[in-house]
């Protein structure tokens, strides 16, 4: 299987996860474990903004590190303070959640996009983040696309009422 099929079949995985949990009721008031970096705890609302914002941005971000540089690694990304995402989630985290499933569902069939045109040898490209140093394209993938998915569907189900 190649490192395409892979995350693909985990993105398939996650699209699951998240459809089902799309429909799922939160426990009243619940919010998630804290983030070891930065702290935030988020309620269902947040964490369904944060779904529908984060993948066109970071898909636009790999862009120029899949073309590589001549002169090192190319700078991509941001920091979890950045004002733009903590609007956008600010922003839409009391947008009806089937609004919110909808534009995740349309950037995951991006993300799939995006993932399926990846070659072999740009996988190793490499870039810098602003905190985490210098990543090649698969980490980056890893960190800000496909394992984040899956962190935020985690999220999801930790916040669903108890059957």
């Amino acid at each position: 299987m190649s490192i395409n099929d892979d995350y693909l079949a985990r993105v398939d995985a996650a699209e699951a996860r998240l459809a089902a949990l799309a429909g799922a009721e939160p426990q009243p008031g619940a919010l998630t474990s804290a983030d070891p970096k930065s702290g935030e705890r988020w309620d269902r609302g947040q964490v369904w903004a944060h779904l529908a914002e984060f993948l066109p941005y970071w898909i636009a971000q790999a862009g120029p590190v899949l073309v590589g540089a001549s002169g090192g690694p190319v700078p991509f990304g941001r920091m979890k303070g950045d004002p733009e995402r903590l609007g956008a989630i600010e922003r839409d985290r009391r947008e009806p959640v089937t609004d919110l499933w909808n534009d995740t569902r349309t950037n995951i069939a991006a993300l799939r996009a995006f993932l399926s045109d990846v070659a072999p040898e740009q996988w190793g490209e490499r870039g810098v983040h602003p905190s985490m140093g210098v990543m090649t394209v698969d980490e980056l993938v890893e960190e800000f696309m496909v394992g984040h998915l899956e962190q935020h569907a985690d999220q999801l189900a930790d916040l669903r009422s108890p059957d």
